[in-house]
């Protein structure tokens, strides 16, 4: 029995968390809870071409790229994670 994952699923899924990660992280450094701003300094460096900003507008745009990039790299895991589990019934 195969153990396939759902990949738009899987891609969701990493979407929210991703997206979501980023949101609240950018909450955090607003709110100046300790160790968020390096993380927070981070995403603007990475992101901040592509309208990202410590600010709440940025926290939106993080959550937007964050579940963006969660979407395409979990996706691609998903789809990765099925071609290998594909065997043939006599191997192994």
């Amino acid at each position: 029995m195969d153990q396939k994952l759902d990949a738009l699923k899987f891609a969701v899924a990493g979407g929210i968390w991703l997206g979501g990660a980023f949101f609240i992280s950018t909450l955090l450094a607003l709110l100046n809870v300790p160790g968020f701003m390096p993380f927070a300094m981070l995403l603007e460096s990475m992101y901040g071409f592509y309208g990202y900003s410590i600010s709440a507008t940025g926290a939106v745009v993080g959550a937007f790229w964050g579940f963006l990039e969660g979407f395409v790299q979990l996706g691609i895991f998903a789809l990765i994670y099925n071609l290998l589990i594909r065997k043939k019934p006599n191997q192994f």
